[in-house]
């Protein structure tokens, strides 16, 4: 499905994508409302198959490293 160079820029566009939705509603709902989950599910079955077409690269794309390092930032808030 995303073989060529253009697909992989797709598939970052999606994952960020997913990650405004899964953070909108979490902002709106809540983080542990069902919706949430949902988007935060699709989120990583997104970046698994990311991960799989790079071929588990060393050095992960650096959008992709960033959206990982956003989810880290907001995550602990349903801690609090």
């Amino acid at each position: 499905m995303y073989e060529n160079s253009n697909n992989h820029s797709d598939m970052i566009e999606e994952i960020k994508a997913k990650r405004e939705l899964m953070i909108n509603c979490a902002n709106t709902q809540g983080f542990t409302s069902e919706e949430t989950i949902k988007y935060s599910q699709e989120l990583d079955e997104l970046i698994n198959k990311y991960q799989k077409v790079m071929g588990q690269a060393p050095r992960p794309n650096e959008e992709v490293k960033f959206a990982f390092q956003q989810m880290v930032m907001i995550w602990p808030r349903v801690l609090v």
